[in-house]
């Protein structure tokens, strides 16, 4: 980096509504002069990470940000009365909303930057890893789940996996199928072209929520500029009533033990690798105490608190990095 250039990657963790968290951590680092070459993320990371890929400036995202309507997040189907239309979802389709307005508005949004199928984030970096593949040359990266196969899915980079180019793809698909809560929104499909075979796509937190080495180089040569991760869940075992409120507070032995193992399995992994030398260091995290992942209700005043926290953390990051 020359001439003041300040260069990071980023990699959003999920975590529902407290990912206005994320994008005040993010506003906070463009203030600052930070650009982003490459962003990553998962669930509700991978919306703020799309936008910085498509090259958002500070006040544009704080303006999107102010646009969100969190209340209709939670699309109902009809007939659009609550509890029997979150069942009627649920029967029918697997998920108790359709997800359908949340996709339509990032589609807007990146449309408004310029944005819509990856071709658009198409980078050629010629100091890039060595052994990355055509298909992972692209400023966005986003987590998805593949029940059918097992396996977590980076797009656009698996794309190929299902017989589709990388390049055709839309954006606010990718980012769809990253948000696909299970059973709370509708699920997502891949389907190969030539033969058919399909997969049920969920949310990319059941495998990885915080893929923070995801951008590390493989082809032993120094990174060029540092990965910065933006947290906003907690470790466990604090971390266990953000995500299973109920079972935190219910205190029964076969619950209390059910929910051990399903929080284990959502953050064990990303838990563990931030044990790894260097990896805390480059990780801020975004104090979202009070806001539930499903709080789509909180008002405008809880709203900026929880971006406020995100830029809090994000200044007091840059107090002590020495990267």
């Amino acid at each position: 980096m020359t001439n003041g250039e300040r260069k990071a990657d980023v990699v959003l963790e999920g975590g529902g509504v407290r990912g206005l968290g994320s994008a005040g951590a993010v506003i906070r680092l463009l203030e600052d002069g930070y650009t982003f070459p490459r962003a990553a993320g998962t669930s509700v990371g991978a919306i703020a990470a799309a936008l910085v890929a498509a090259g958002v400036g500070a006040k544009e995202l704080r303006g999107i940000m102010d646009r969100l309507d969190l209340s209709r997040i939670p699309d109902r189907r009809p007939p659009g009365v609550p509890l029997v239309s979150e069942g009627v979802g649920l029967f029918g389709t697997r998920g108790a909303y359709r997800g359908d307005w949340i996709r339509e508005w990032i589609e807007e949004e990146l449309a408004e930057l310029g944005v819509s199928t990856f071709a658009d984030l198409r980078t050629d970096d010629p100091g890039a890893d060595a052994d990355l593949a055509d298909d992972q040359k692209y400023k966005l990266v986003v987590l998805a789940t593949d029940v059918t196969r097992g396996r977590l899915l980076r797009l656009p980079w698996d794309y190929h996996l299902f017989g589709l180019k990388a390049e055709e793809q839309k954006v606010a698909d990718a980012v769809r199928c990253s948000l696909s809560i299970p059973f709370y929104f509708r699920p997502c499909a891949l389907t190969n072209p030539v033969t058919r075979e399909s997969s049920v796509i969920v949310d990319g937190g059941i495998l990885s929520n915080f893929a923070v080495d995801i951008f590390d180089r493989t082809d032993g040569k120094k990174s060029r500029w540092p990965t910065f991760g933006v947290r906003i869940i907690p470790d466990l075992p604090a971390g266990i009533a953000n995500l299973a409120p109920i079972a935190a507070r219910v205190m029964w032995p076969p619950l209390t033990l059910l929910e051990q193992v399903v929080t284990t399995a959502l953050v064990g992994r990303d838990q563990t690798s931030l044990e790894r030398p260097g990896v805390r260091d480059r990780t801020m995290a975004v104090d979202c105490t009070g806001v539930g992942i499903t709080d789509f209700r909180i008002d405008a005043e809880a709203r900026d608190a929880v971006v406020e926290q995100g830029r809090k953390a994000a200044g007091e990051f840059l107090g002590r990095w020495k990267g």
